[in-house]
Order: structure tokens, then sequence, then C-alpha cells
């Protein structure tokens, strides 16, 4: 079982160097050591801000890759119900919120199973408060 839900903005922090704090390192050996839990579209996330990042010359080609061969070998878990759960639960949550689906995916996933959330997000990290969710990093 998964120890927490960890969204984007903490996974890239582990991977652009001038992101990463204590806090950030702290996640990724909790996810190192007992996984972590995902919605749907995280890979694609994670995909764009890598790409992104190395368009924007924040990293090298050869980092990039190198990260995502790094995150392919965690024992990160991708939740399959979040695609079922966009029109309804997720854009509810988006619409209370005022958020992008992307991270209401998040706050969904981490609220339906009583994970906490690990997210460098200020609005998201204010939503799952009001929900009730625990955060962790930050």
């Amino acid at each position: 079982m998964p120890t927490l839900v960890v969204d984007c903005s903490t996974v890239a922090a582990w991977i652009l160097p001038d992101e990463s704090n204590v806090e950030v390192e702290a996640v990724r050996a909790i996810v190192a050591e007992g996984g972590a839990l995902v919605p749907g579209h995280w890979r694609l996330e994670i995909a764009n801000t890598l790409l992104m990042a190395e368009r924007r010359k924040r990293i090298p080609n050869a980092d990039r890759l190198k990260a995502l061969d790094a995150l392919e070998r965690l024992n990160i878990e991708v939740d399959p119900e979040t695609g079922e759960r966009a029109w309804r639960e997720i854009s509810s949550l988006a619409h209370r919120f005022r958020l992008t689906a992307y991270d209401a995916a998040y706050l969904e996933l981490a609220a339906r199973t009583g994970l906490p959330l690990a997210t460098l997000d200020r609005d998201l990290r204010k939503a799952a408060a009001k929900l009730g969710v625990p955060l962790v990093a930050g």
C-alpha cells in the first residue's frame, strides 16, 4: 500500500536543481521506501514538466532522460479510477476550490484514499487543508 499521494510539483522539485529543499528530499525518501499513489494523468504531467524544463534550459536532455528512468524504478502506483471520476468528483473539487482539474485529481485521490498529500502548490495545499486532507512537505 502506498504511503502518500505525491503531485508533480513535488516530484519536479526532486529533479530541478533550483527547487529542491530538505522537505522535498524527505518526501523522496518516503516514496523510495514506501511508495506513492498518483492520478492517471501523472506520467503525462511529469513528462511535460521535464520537457518544458529542458526547452527553457533548466536541465539538459541527459538529465531529463535520467530522471525519467529513475522515476520508473520507484514504487509509484497509478490510480486506475482517475478518468472515471473526472467529470463528477474531480470537476466538482476543481470548481469548489478554484483549482485546475489536474490539481483537483490529486486532492480527490488523497481524500478518497485517506493518504496524505505531498504538494508544493499553495492553492492545492489550501484546498487540502479546508477538506481535511493531511499534508506533507512544503
